[in-house]
This record gives structure tokens, sequence and C-alpha cells, in this order.
């Protein structure tokens, strides 16, 4: 298995201990990719697409699982959500 993939695998398994909490407000998050930079990709689904709270459940939660995951990360961004 390569690095990115193995990477990938452990980010999955990360997104996989959040997903319960997402879903249970309406929401979901799936990986799309861990680019060679070591920036992982996610998209936000549902509620938590648009919800006011994301930037702290992104920083609090979903940034904190995959860097415990795969500490190597240099970066986490949902591709659908921007700060602005």
């Amino acid at each position: 298995m390569s690095n990115l993939a193995e990477i990938s695998s452990r980010v999955e398994r990360a997104l996989d201990g959040l997903r319960p909490y997402l879903e249970a407000d309406g929401g979901d998050i799936r990986l799309v990719e861990v680019t060679e930079d070591l920036c992982v990709k996610v998209e936000l689904h549902g509620a938590c697409a648009d919800c006011q709270m994301i930037h702290m459940t992104m920083k609090g939660g979903v940034e904190q699982a995959i860097r415990a995951a795969a500490p190597e990360v240099e970066k986490v961004e949902a591709i659908n959500w921007t700060t602005a």
C-alpha cells in the first residue's frame, strides 16, 4: 500500500468515527483526496454544508481527529466551505 493510500485509509477511519455525530445533526462528510503535499480535502454534506458552527466542527472535531489518525497531514480543508 502506498503512503498516500495508507494515510487515506487512516483518515477514512477517523471520519467514520465522526460520522455518527455529524449524521445526528443531519450532516455528513466525505474524503475527497489526500494530495501529494499532504493536504486532506473533505466535502461536507447536508446540514454541515451551511451550518453556522462548521468552523468549530472543522477545527475542533474533523481536523483534530484527522491529525490524531495521521499526524503527518499538513492541512485539512473542506472544498465546499469557505471562511468568508
